[in-house]
């Protein structure tokens, strides 16, 4: 699978809002950072960080546009985020995001950069 593509099956099962379609993305060694959070580092932090993101929306999801290959396994995309915050209505923003992928296919960094931090 080429890199690039890797990005795109991400952003697949993170839509999927299922925690199972996201656990082959991880493991000990990765790190994520999604504001306002802190980063964190480990498998199962990041899939219990994704849990509590999931918790807070009705509905959410994500549209990436370009991806951007940065070269050695890392890329940049854009991304619009839509759905409705639970008791807050609507919510939409739009985040940059780098990733970096390990040879084994796996995350090593995730981090993201958000246009607007008030709806946190």
């Amino acid at each position: 699978m080429r890199m690039e593509c890797k990005v795109t099956s991400f952003m697949e099962d993170l839509n999927s809002l299922k925690i199972e379609n996201l656990q082959k993305w991880f493991n000990d060694d990765s790190k994520i950072w999604i504001p306002p959070a802190k980063e964190i580092q480990g498998g199962s932090r990041i899939l219990a960080l994704f849990r509590a993101i999931f918790r807070k929306y009705e509905n959410i999801e994500w549209n990436a546009s370009e991806i951007f290959d940065l070269g050695k396994g890392r890329f940049f995309y854009e991304t619009v985020s839509v759905g409705h915050l639970k008791g807050k209505g609507s919510y939409r923003n739009n985040i940059c995001t780098v990733v970096a992928f390990a040879e084994n296919g796996k995350i090593k960094l995730l981090s993201d950069y958000f246009k607007d931090t008030t709806a946190f």
